[in-house]
């Protein structure tokens, strides 16, 4: 099962200096069947696709909390086992949690299939994303455009083998 765990770039660099992304339980995002009926879709990159874009924007919110870390979002995609993640049955009716799944422990750096990050000309536009995310999750219209404003930058793809030249 392909899963989609967001981190910061320094979460990215403690998960390479640690060969690992944990401690568990992690929260990552997959094409669960909320986010299938959400998304109205049997394409399975579309799906995948709309996992990954839910794990974006928890990415955007872990910038929020951490005014240190650079201002790009990653996420790491990262094969499991079939039953390794899980999803809580009560999170499929909250529309903020759609594709949320729980890994109990910690999933080898090795496991992962590939890391998508912001280019670096998207971090003026995911910083103020990031700086406007209490005010949009407030219903501030104008905050919440300018969050929107994050998701028009597509996170690049890159081989893990690249993960030390994003951190460097």
């Amino acid at each position: 099962m392909r899963v989609y765990v967001p981190l910061t770039l320094p979460g990215l660099a403690q998960a390479h200096r640690a060969g690992e992304l944990g401690p568990g339980p992690l929260t990552a995002y997959a094409v669960t069947p909320a986010l299938r009926e959400w998304y109205v879709s049997d394409d399975i990159e579309e799906l995948e696709y709309a996992a990954l874009n839910r794990a974006a924007a928890a990415s955007l919110r872990l910038l929020a909390g951490d005014p240190k870390a650079a201002r790009r979002r990653v996420v790491v995609a990262v094969d499991v086992p079939d039953g390794a993640a899980t999803v809580d049955p009560d999170a499929g009716l909250d529309p903020s949690s759609l594709g949320e799944v729980r890994i109990p422990g910690p999933v080898p750096l090795g496991k992962a299939a590939a890391v998508h990050a912001d280019a670096d000309d998207a971090e003026a536009d995911v910083s103020a994303a990031a700086d406007a995310l209490g005010a949009a999750d407030q219903g501030d219209d104008d905050a919440q455009f300018t969050v929107d404003g994050a998701e028009d930058h597509e996170l690049l793809w890159f081989g893990v083998q690249e993960i030390p030249q994003l951190i460097g």
